[in-house]
């Protein structure tokens, strides 16, 4: 079968979909990966033919109105911006995914590139697959990820109405760049008002979930046809090696904390690094700090403090004592994997919902929100993090079950059996 992977986002929504498409390409698949030039070298790091749609997200993240509705800590904010992005670039990015859309015979997308992989989709009369790293299929057993701490009266019904809830806001803020797209690029007729059907052709395709079932269990009314593989895990290129300094300051002490906030920007990043500095310096911790896309560079950085620019997760996390960081759904897997405790600092969307997993799941502490974290705070995370030695045999024991699945291979086998 040949598939086109339609993958828009930050590194961390891309990954996922690039370790599927590895393991596809290995199963004798046709695989193509559509997404941001930003990630062109990671594709072809691995084998996977990637295919640019226009411009670098990038940009877009460390831009100044992005950092600002990101540090509101309002997913509607983000939302509207990231509509107002995709409008200005939805006629590019067509044309580019329909150029790689060309010749497949599925087009297999997530919760990002949902719609414009539905509408190249009809456009060329192939089926959607759906593959997500977080619930979207409605469910009575517990709410989206909008709600991420659900109120005690909060039944069935309306847990099913949450995730309706949810695709209509992402909808809604994305119609006019569909629609736009729709008519000049694809000569389709305009979408229904709430949104299109999924593409299929009249048939019933599974629908893949990249997480663990032991870190959220499969929702029992949601049938056969809905599969929870494990995790879709990345892991380093095979000429990739560590610095020599990284591995020098691993080895001149106790295993160090991980901290790094990934894609998510910041409007006063120096004064967030300075914060986590002081954080570390009062709970006596050593550090490993990750500059990322929200440029967390302190100006005076302790001895004690190592600043990275990159290293795969899958290699760092089982070096660390710890993991602070965003919540987004790739960091989270990893340091779940890792079987270290995380501090989660949320900023918005998914990151509220992971956040309380890793808590309820008692192997991190409760989450801090962007807009309350204070050096006492994060260091009272951190002694938690690092000295609880319940909550850390409980992340080692769940992070031994994550590492003994695999859910890259049973995604593939289940697309196999199409």
């Amino acid at each position: 079968m040949r598939i086109a992977i339609i993958a828009p986002g930050s590194r961390g929504d891309v990954e996922p979909y690039t370790a599927l498409g590895k393991g596809l390409q290995a199963a004798g698949h046709g695989v193509r990966l559509v997404s941001h030039e930003d990630f062109e070298e990671l594709a072809r790091s691995h084998g996977v033919e990637f295919w640019p749609m226009a411009g670098r997200i990038q940009g877009i993240a460390q831009s100044r109105e992005m950092r600002n509705r990101i540090g509101k800590g309002s997913f509607i904010a983000v939302l509207s911006q990231m509509a107002k992005e995709a409008k200005s670039r939805a006629v590019a990015m067509a044309e580019g995914g329909l150029a790689a859309c060309r010749g497949m015979d599925a087009v297999l997308a997530g919760v990002g590139g949902l719609f414009v992989a539905q509408a190249l989709a009809e456009k060329l009369d192939l089926p959607v697959l759906q593959a997500y790293y977080i619930p979207f299929t409605p469910t009575g057993a517990y709410p989206s990820f909008i709600i991420p701490r659900p109120p005690a009266w909060l039944g069935a019904s309306l847990n099913r109405l949450s995730y309706h809830l949810a695709r209509q806001m992402m909808w809604q803020g994305l119609r006019p760049a569909i629609s736009q797209v729709r008519k000049q690029v694809l000569g389709l007729p305009p979408a229904p008002l709430w949104g299109p059907r999924i593409h299929d052709g009249g048939r019933r395709y599974p629908i893949l979930y990249g997480f663990s079932p032991a870190v959220i269990p499969p929702a029992p009314d949601w049938g056969a046809a809905t599969h929870v593989t494990g995790y879709w895990f990345l892991d380093p290129a095979e000429d990739w090696t560590p610095p020599p300094a990284l591995v020098e300051f691993l080895g001149a002490g106790p295993p160090p904390v991980y901290v790094g906030f990934g894609s998510m920007s910041d409007r006063d990043p120096e004064a967030t690094a300075a914060l986590v500095v002081q954080a570390l310096a009062r709970a006596g911790q050593r550090a490993i700090l990750l500059a990322g896309w929200g440029g967390l560079r302190p100006t005076d950085l302790p001895a004690s403090v190592y600043m990275l620019d990159s290293a795969p997760f899958s290699w760092l996390f089982p070096r660390v004592s710890a993991v602070v960081h965003h919540g987004g759904a790739g960091t989270t897997a990893a340091g779940l994997r890792a079987g270290v405790p995380s501090v989660v600092i949320p900023f918005f969307a998914d990151q509220f919902f992971w956040a309380q997993r890793v808590s309820d799941l008692g192997v991190g502490p409760q989450p801090i929100r962007r807009r309350q974290l204070t050096v006492d705070r994060l260091a009272r995370a951190l002694h938690t993090a690092t000295a609880d030695a319940a909550m850390r045999q409980r992340a080692a024991t769940l992070g031994a079950t994550i590492q003994a699945e695999d859910g890259v291979a049973r995604a593939v086998a289940i697309i196999g059996g199409l």
